[in-house]
């Protein structure tokens, strides 16, 4: 009964003659016109649990010291990182483009006339994602966009983030994320934006460190970029762990950003009508595999308690994400990877109903 009457607070909200977004382009910005249509879920909704992989800059091997970002870039084995995914029963991938450091492994113009030297030849993305396709694994693809402190000063002045003109800075993004919409299509079946709140203070906690008087993020005309390529692609913007504020109505799913298994879901849509989604780390809470010389730790919780969480999830069509640990040379955590393993087999054994 949850589902339903989440699902009917949403429609009414959406009703009164709800359109698709149109886009037009004004001096080189996209603009939204007409009222938000929130893209479709149910395939989202059909999945069980993903893997998330936090595969960065900042990624170190198991042993040794670690490769420049570049070679790594190189070095990566997607076929054994795909069949890995498969074996451990992943319906989907959430895979990090950029975090702390806006380095991407793919090329990527819009970026190298920014700032040069922070992309690469090698497309790990359009690999991924038709390695993935021919297993009927989804491709979702983290972005963020490196403005968090001083993670990386020479990019936040790069790309215009402590810049004068604001809107400037705010197209650089729209035209980062809307290139990538453009080159992969339907190859991105989702985004997933980190870090709002260092771009918009109005949210359940700020992380702003530059001077925002007088500008608001065009949210709406982000997501508008977001979708170029693909209008079906789903969008969600992290309002930070356990929080649902909306920074935009236009978005499509929840990011669902976790630190436990305490809280699974109670219907498919939240009240603010987003499709549940769920990610929280499976064993290393600090996301990112970045201590030289140690292995990735073991699942913080048992088989059951996994197993427990994701049918609750299911019962009500969310899905769950796992964000797992990896190597640099694109290792997931054996034990991670096994655990998986049995809680695929575990539902298949007594699916879920819903």
């Amino acid at each position: 009964m949850g589902d339903g009457m989440n699902r009917r607070k949403f429609l009414m909200t959406m009703a009164a003659g709800a359109t698709c977004i149109h886009v037009s382009t004004v001096g080189g910005a996209h603009e939204p016109s007409g009222d938000y249509q929130r893209a479709n879920t149910d395939w989202l909704a059909k999945c069980r649990y993903g893997v998330g992989v936090h595969w960065t800059a900042q990624t170190v091997p198991r042993t040794g010291s670690p490769l420049p970002f570049r070679q790594a870039v190189e070095a990566f084995d997607v076929k054994r990182f795909i069949d890995a995914l498969a074996y451990a029963g992943a319906d989907y991938l959430l895979f990090t483009a950029a975090h702390a450091l806006q380095m991407l492994p793919a090329p990527h113009s819009v970026i190298d006339r920014i700032l040069p030297g922070r992309t690469y030849k090698r497309d790990l993305i359009a690999e991924l994602a038709d390695g993935l396709a021919a297993k009927g694994i989804h491709l979702l693809v983290y972005y963020n966009h490196s403005c968090n402190g001083n993670d990386d000063p020479e990019w936040r002045k790069a790309v215009g983030y402590d810049g004068q003109d604001k809107k400037q800075f705010a197209q650089n993004l729209m035209d980062i994320v809307g290139w990538m919409g453009e080159r992969y299509k339907d190859k991105i079946k989702a985004w997933w934006f980190d870090s709002p709140y260092s771009l918009d203070p109005r949210g359940p906690h700020s992380s702003v460190s530059t001077d925002m008087t007088g500008f608001q993020f065009p949210w709406e005309r982000f997501t508008v970029a977001a979708k170029l390529g693909y209008p079906a692609r789903l969008v969600t913007y992290n309002a930070g762990v356990d929080k649902t504020f909306l920074y935009t109505t236009h978005q499509d799913y929840w990011a669902g950003e976790m630190v436990n298994l305490q809280t699974p879901a109670k219907a498919r849509y939240l009240d603010n009508g987003l499709q549940w989604f769920g990610w929280t780390c499976l064993e290393d809470r600090a996301w990112v595999h970045h201590r030289l010389d140690t292995d990735i730790p073991k699942p913080l919780y048992s088989d059951e308690e996994v197993i427990s969480y994701v049918r609750e999830c299911n019962s009500h069509q969310a899905p769950m994400t796992f964000n797992v640990g990896i190597y640099q040379d694109g290792t997931m955590a054996p034990a991670s990877v096994e655990q998986l393993r049995r809680l695929g087999m575990a539902l298949r054994t007594r699916p879920v109903s819903g």
